[in-house]
């Protein structure tokens, strides 16, 4: 289950970064912000990786034996993503108003990531609906604290939270493939 919680915050750690940029950006009705960014961020990041669990169940018979293999591309390649990511300047920056359209965008955006890494579920030994929710959950605290946190410190940790997300995604990756 360690994996699981491992997981959960390195995948929430998109969703915590967009969240910094938003509270660091938009300074009013910060609380109505936060749990609008919580409840957006941590359903999509529970409801990507169980579709993406139960699409690398369709067809895990199929490549049972390049399973680890897979796993780990797919987060060597979604954390390489992250660390990349987190050298750029955010969407943050561009967006005036924050609506319920914007943040549905921020959270597919967000959590398209969560899906592909929904397949590494497949071979851990973990109840998928278990696992969804303590993505879930993760996300809507980081989510909820990030909208604070931007508020009153900025964007610093903004690229930071990616990039530990990004390496600590290749790690659980690289744990998949050796043991």
């Amino acid at each position: 289950m360690i994996e699981v919680l491992i997981l959960a915050v390195a995948l929430s750690m998109d969703a915590f970064a967009v969240s910094i940029g938003l509270g660091s950006k938009h300074k009013g009705k910060t609380s109505s912000l936060a749990l609008m960014s919580g409840v957006y961020f941590g359903v999509f990041q529970a409801v990507m990786p169980l579709i993406g669990y139960l699409g690398g169940k369709g067809i895990l018979g199929w490549i049972e034996a390049y399973a680890s293999w897979i796993a780990f591309l797919l987060l060597l390649v979604i954390g390489g993503k992250m660390i990349y990511e987190s050298f750029a300047e955010g969407i943050e920056e561009d967006i005036a108003i924050i609506t319920h359209r914007v943040m549905l965008i921020l959270a597919i955006a967000t959590s398209i990531d969560a899906m592909a890494a929904g397949f590494t579920l497949t071979i851990l030994d973990v109840n998928p609906l278990i696992a969804c929710a303590i993505i879930g959950m993760t996300t809507f605290a980081f989510s909820w604290a990030g909208v604070f946190i931007g508020k009153t410190s900025g964007t610093w940790l903004e690229s930071k939270a990616e990039l530990f997300g990004g390496i600590t995604l290749i790690l659980i990756g690289l744990k998949i493939l050796l043991f």
